[in-house]
Formats: structure tokens, C-alpha cells, sequence
């Protein structure tokens, strides 16, 4: 599921591309942000059915090699051990899978097979597999261990794959290393005796409604809070302050007033983070000592209010 981080650089792009274009249209951006947050699920659907793709070309080559005039005892008896992989075929088998690639018309690798093709061929030419079909321990633990590595080590790094995702929906760019996370953690965590259940795409309602709330309330009060942020840096004109800087200064803002169940340092140190990904390389120090600044402040004032005990 996605998390908090990831929703505020979701965020933060949507305000920075309405900003870009001098659009004012704060519904259509605010439904395209809805559609590219939703559009990351499929993205960590298609990673995981890309799985299943390669082990069905893998034994799609084993049936055409048993067909061969002057098959081999090694085509008429091949190593069944990744077509055979415990947790590819609880994937495979997944009706929530299934349903979810029919329901939103997934039909990325029915039409796009090269993408399939290579990642099966690296697959095949590494240690990594060699090594797997060589094992010869039969167990869900091994499987599951092998599957990790494969995608980590081979789908994950796959330049072609990215170019092809990024053509795809370029919001995907900045959405393929949080999902290649999502799907190990997925993998890491299911069980021998489960089926595999897609989860929901956000941890819960408040998750959700943070989303329009923070955009919202970030681009209707911009100008109230870059005046904040203009006081507490005298020495500073507001242009020559980094544009991501001070679309990250105004959200923090944003969340400081409208969000009273989120700790302000708990703010304060996830836009010094995203700063370290999407700024400058001094840009986590100015932001929080700006940030540090305006919280104290406000604190003191009673303009900041937190509900409950350590929520300052």
C-alpha cells in the first residue's frame, strides 16, 4: 500500500505541474492526482503478474523443445524447478489477480511480449537461475528466496523495462522504486498456505482523504503561507528560493494548521526527506530551519494546535 511519503511526492508533483502550467483548474488537477496515485496499483499488479509471464514462456519453451524431430533427453526430460516455483504459481493461481488485470484492461504483456522475452533470456543467462534449478532442496522457502532475488536483481534494474513503463505513464518515473519495494515486501510476506490477495492501494480512509485534503489546502492557501515563509527568511527574496523548496515549505505549512493529528517534527522530517530526493543538496538544511523556525512560533501563539499527548 502506498504511504504517507509517497502520497505527499505525489503531492508535491501535482502542485509543481499546476504551478508549471499556470493552471487554475484545481478540480481536473486534483482528479489527475487521484488518477495517478490509483494508476500506481496497476503498476505493482503488473510487476507481480510479470512473474507469472516469464514462468509461462519458460514452459512454453520446455513444451515446443519436447516437440523437436531430434528432441534431446534433455528436452524430452527438462528441469521443471522454476515452472514449478511454489510462489509464482500461488500468483498465477490469484483470482484477485486476475480479476483486477481483467477489471482494468492490464493486458500490458498479451501485447507487449518482447518486455517478457528479456527478462526471461537475462533470467536464464545468470548465476542466480543456474544456481536455483541446480538446488536441489524442494521447499516454499527456497522458491520464495529465489523469486526475491529475481526480482531484484534482474526485473528491478532492468533499463528497458523502466524506458518501457516511463512510455507508458510518466508519473510511473517516480513510482517504480516505492512499488519495486511494495512488491518485495509483498513477497517477502506471503505464506506458504495462503492465496495471494491483492491488498488495498491505501492503508485506510484517512490515507485517502489525505490526499485531496493536503492538495488542497496546499494550493488554496499558497499565498498565505509563502507570506508566512517571506517573515521568517528576511535575508531571502521568494525567488531565489528553489521552487520544490517552497512548494515543500507551503505543504509542511499546510499540514502544521489542517492536520492536527500529525506531529509537526513528524512534517518537519519527511519534507527534509523528500528535499534530499527532489531538491538541492543543501535544501533539507534551509527547510529545516525555516520549518523549525514557523513551528515554534505558531506553537507558542496557539496557532498550531496537536491533538493528544506528544504530538508537538
Amino acid at each position: 500500500m502506498i504511504n504517507r511519503r509517497h502520497i505527499r511526492v505525489k503531492v508535491m508533483q501535482s502542485v509543481y505541474a499546476m504551478l508549471q502550467s499556470h493552471n487554475d483548474d484545481i478540480i481536473r488537477e486534483e482528479k489527475f492526482l487521484k488518477h495517478s496515485v490509483l494508476k500506481m496499483f496497476d503498476l505493482y499488479v503488473l510487476n507481480m503478474q510479470l512473474l507469472v509471464e516469464v514462468q509461462k514462456l519458460a514452459a512454453k519453451k520446455i513444451a515446443l523443445s519436447k516437440k523437436k524431430i531430434l528432441a534431446t533427453e534433455a528436452d524430452l526430460k527438462p528441469n521443471t524447478k522454476f515452472i514449478d516455483n511454489k510462489i509464482i504459481n500461488i500468483i498465477a493461481e490469484s483470482v484477485s489477480v486476475e480479476g483486477y488485470l481483467e477489471l482494468n484492461n492490464l493486458k500490458h504483456w498479451e501485447d507487449n511480449d518482447e518486455y517478457v522475452k528479456i527478462i526471461f533470456e537475462e533470467l536464464q543467462n545468470s548465476d542466480l537461475y543456474k544456481k536455483y534449478i541446480a538446488t536441489e532442496e524442494d521447499s516454499f522457502k527456497i522458491d520464495k528466496a529465489f523469486v526475491i532475488d529475481f526480482f531484484k536483481e534482474i526485473i528491478a534494474p532492468n533499463e528497458k523495462l523502466a524506458e518501457f513503463y516511463e512510455d507508458e505513464m510518466i508519473s510511473w518515473v517516480d513510482d517504480i522504486p516505492f512499488v519495486n519495494t511494495w512488491v518485495v515486501k509483498t513477497l517477502s510476506k506471503q505464506k506458504a498456505n495462503g492465496l495471494f490477495v491483492l491488498g488495498s492501494l491505501y492503508k485506510d480512509k484517512d490515507d485517502e482523504e489525505f490526499v485531496s485534503k493536503l492538495f488542497r489546502k496546499t494550493v488554496l492557501k499558497q499565498a498565505e503561507y509563502k507570506q508566512i515563509i517571506e517573515d521568517k527568511t528576511p535575508n531571502w527574496e521568494s525567488d531565489r528560493i528553489a521552487e520544490i523548496d517552497m512548494i515543500l515549505l507551503q505543504m509542511s505549512i499546510a499540514e502544521f494548521f489542517n492536520f492536527p493529528s500529525i506531529p509537526t517534527r513528524v512534517s518537519i522530517n519527511e519534507y527534509i526527506e523528500i528535499s534530499k530526493d527532489y531538491s538541492t543538496t543543501k535544501s533539507s538544511y534551509f527547510i529545516n530551519g525555516v520549518l523549525d523556525k514557523i513551528s515554534k512560533e505558531f506553537i507558542a501563539n496557539n496557532k498550531i494546535v496537536k491533538i493528544g499527548r506528544g504530538l508537538i
